[in-house]
């Protein structure tokens, strides 16, 4: 069994990242192996939509029309709330990193459930700290997992137009 890498960037804005996320399908890769992290304005004086009984949103403003396309291309969408960063949308592998984290950052402390999630991926510690910085900055960061070749791959891409990206 081949060992899981990781290629993690930073993007500005919502609409690189999502440049970034086409460019991805587009080559084939994965979409299931593919998370995005970003704030969530919903804090902001103009919410961004609300959802109806059947849970489909039905009404977008400022980026929730980035985050809308994306509920429909990947996988387990969540929403935290991280002390010191604020609300953060989560889709992608990622989401379980985190849920997992919550339970480790409770134990070992002064680490956020952000921070042991993106750890418990591969990404360098002293990644961490910046890629949170820049998140609680309104960046948005796009984490792709795979096989070394698929990753790059992946790093290739999202290397293009991002403020910062690495691979593991």
């Amino acid at each position: 069994m081949e060992t899981r890498s990781v290629a993690a960037a930073m993007y500005d804005t919502h609409e690189q990242a999502d440049e970034a996320i086409r460019k991805l399908q587009k080559s084939g890769f994965d979409m299931k192996s593919l998370s995005v992290v970003g704030k969530d304005y919903r804090t902001e004086e103009h919410a961004i939509g609300f959802y109806n009984a059947g849970d489909r949103m039905k009404i977008w403003g400022k980026s929730g029309a980035f985050w809308g396309g994306l509920f429909g291309v990947l996988l387990s969408p969540a929403m935290f709330l991280i002390p010191g960063i604020g609300h953060i949308i989560v889709l992608g592998p990622v989401v379980s990193a985190i849920v997992s984290g919550l339970e480790g950052a409770a134990v070992v402390g002064g680490v956020s459930a952000l921070a042991a999630g993106l750890a418990g991926i591969g990404i360098p510690k002293d990644s961490i700290v910046r890629y949170e910085t820049q998140i609680k900055a309104g960046k948005f960061l796009v984490v792709a997992q795979g096989t070394a070749a698929q990753i790059a791959s992946a790093h290739a891409i999202l290397s293009t137009g991002a403020l910062n990206s690495e691979m593991k």
